[in-house]
């Protein structure tokens, strides 16, 4: 069977490892290359020569889940390579007829011993895919490093070059100190910008949106804060696992948001189209797929890492005509689902690492025509995220800090149940979702004439002739365009949202405060709209006629603002025109 054609990028990649493979003594190959970009068929392409040449005589392929051991077989069969992705470490030998097998690093971990006599018994070639699983610090990274130590080759990949922990190295990767860092040297990097460039990836449109959340703290104060203007970590966290509520507005919100866009998709030329709605644990998977039932009127596919079927699962959304999966972490890493377009943010996972791989589900390209959109918290994590997806880097972690000191809080997900910075249990209330802006390449992108709301940094952006080239690649909307039609739609999403059945819970909570949080909502839109007319009529920016509002009718921002204060300030708003 011939070898499938091989990228300009897999075919420089494949020079270099010649070259360096040449040098006497070098058994290692590290290759960074964006999410998408077809490292699979890199790794199998050098697989497949050396077996040609007879520089090895087996292959054995490591990988993070069972799904993609029969993944990686399949791609191997392409290349005329026969791997087994069932053999367990219960078995002896290599099967007959087999050039190797595939294992995941669990597996491995478990057993490394018998991994270490079947790769060592033969010259073999062991293809570590997502190194970055094998830190020294984990029970992986030191398994790997006894199974594969006396390996004749290994060929190391990775995709998203972080780690958010300190002290753990990983097996067979050199390092460099720079500063007080330590830094990966990667033997080929291909980054996520120059994949844009040569349209082996699709182009990512971060929808952002905002919101006001609601809580009780342990005080019994009613607090209230927006995703986008929350003023500590503290507050943020609040916010965002509020927002992140099932029973609140924001969640409704943002999945009908997808679905637009991805009947808008498969209207314009990609008949195929689907979401992922990615969950932070297996009860909000559950909750959020029943979201998506009562909002698109279908079930959507349920993929739990605790269930035996969710490889078919997997195997059967990538070929089928449904529209959205709920899942968790299970398929945010080498999943090859190509007509995934959309992805949905409803996780509190918020580490580089994580969002590179889960963004990397939905970039992988068909065609020029073809886009994605990732819609998320405009939250100031994820916006930093998605600002640098397009920066170049190699792998960095931090020197190991002192016992006292507390890690990044920003590098764990979010707790299921949010409390005060003294520890008080807060109780969550209610959430309302506004679209705020897309991200296109680091910009904050609104639609023109923007809506009136009190985003900062999110103002209109001016685009050159080139740029307008750039981004109007044959048959995709423009960030610009896109903006305008998920601000257009909108107000109709929030009628659609607004029409599903209410929890009772959240009646109850209403009744209970009594503040009417439907009303001061309505209220706070009409201001808002108030505001957009004032600043058309008088040609002033939005912001500065929300700051003349505010010196005029003294209190907290709107996100904060009670019904009583909205209503002064939609009256003094009304005496302006």
């Amino acid at each position: 069977m011939g070898q499938p054609p091989l990228r300009p990028w897999q075919r420089e990649a494949l020079n270099a490892y010649r070259d360096t493979q040449a040098v006497a003594g070098r058994r290692d190959f590290l290759v960074t290359a964006t999410p998408g970009a077809g490292k699979t068929t890199f790794a199998l392409a050098v697989a497949g020569e050396l077996m040609r040449r007879r520089v090895v005589d087996r292959i054995v392929i490591v990988c993070p889940t069972d799904h993609l051991r029969t993944q990686w077989a399949d791609a191997a069969a392409v290349f005329g390579l026969v791997l087994d992705p069932k053999m367990s470490n219960a078995q002896g030998p290599v099967p007959g007829g087999c050039q190797g097998y595939v294992a995941t690093y669990a597996q491995v971990a478990a057993r490394p011993a018998i991994h270490a006599a079947r790769s060592g018994r033969m010259r073999s070639l062991v293809v570590l895919d997502e190194i970055h699983h094998a830190g020294d610090g984990l029970s992986w990274g030191e398994a790997v490093g006894e199974a594969f130590g006396e390996a004749h080759r290994r060929l190391s990949l990775t995709g998203t070059p972080f780690r958010t922990k300190a002290g753990e190295r990983i097996p067979f990767v050199e390092y460099e100190t720079d500063g007080d860092l330590l830094r990966s040297k990667a033997d080929f990097t291909y980054g996520y910008r120059r994949a844009l460039a040569d349209r082996v990836v699709r182009p990512v449109v971060f929808a952002a949106y905002s919101g006001v959340s609601r809580w009780r703290n342990s005080a019994g104060e009613v607090i209230a804060a927006s995703l986008t203007g929350a003023g500590t970590k503290s507050v943020e966290t609040a916010a965002w696992r509020t927002a992140l509520d099932p029973a609140g507005g924001w969640v409704p919100h943002v999945i009908a948001a997808m679905d637009e866009r991805i009947s808008q998709l498969r209207s314009s030329g990609m008949p195929d189209a689907a979401g992922l709605v990615l969950a932070s644990d297996q009860d909000d998977a559950r909750d959020y797929a029943d979201v998506v039932r009562r909002i698109t009127g279908r079930k959507p596919v349920l993929i739990l890492s605790d269930d035996a079927a969710a490889s078919k699962r997997i195997e059967r959304f990538r070929g089928s005509d449904e529209r959205i999966a709920v899942c968790v972490r299970m398929i945010s890493e080498g999943v090859d689902i190509p007509r995934a377009a959309c992805l949905a943010w409803m996780t509190s996972y918020r580490t580089p690492l994580f969002f590179a791989q889960a963004v990397g589900r939905v970039v992988r390209a068909r065609n020029s025509r073809e886009a994605a959109t990732v819609f998320l918290p405009a939250v100031r994590p994820l916006l930093a995220l998605a600002a640098e997806l397009e920066q170049d880097r190699n792998y960095v972690m931090a020197p190991p800090p002192p016992v006292e000191d507390d890690l990044d809080a920003l590098a764990d997900p979010l707790p299921r149940e949010p409390a005060e910075p003294g520890g008080g249990k807060i109780e969550v209330l209610d959430s309302e979702a506004e679209f705020a802006h897309v991200l296109h390449s680091g910009r904050a992108v609104v639609s023109a004439g923007g809506s009136g709301r009190e985003t900062p940094g999110a103002g209109p952006v001016a685009v050159s002739e080139d740029d307008q080239e750039y981004l109007g690649l044959p048959g995709l909307l423009s960030p610009e365009q896109t903006a305008a039609l998920l601000a257009t739609r909108d107000s109709d999403l929030r009628r659609r949202v607004a029409s599903m059945p209410r929890d009772p819970m959240v009646d109850a909570a209403e009744r209970e405060t009594g503040t009417g949080w439907r009303a001061a909502a309505d209220l706070r839109r009409e201001v808002n709209q108030l505001v957009a007319r004032v600043a058309a009529r008088t040609g002033k920016p939005h912001a500065t006629v929300h700051s003349q509002v505010r010196r005029a009718v003294p209190g907290p921002a709107s996100a904060a603002a009670d019904p009583d204060l909205l209503s002064a300030r939609r009256d003094h708003l009304l005496g302006l025109l």
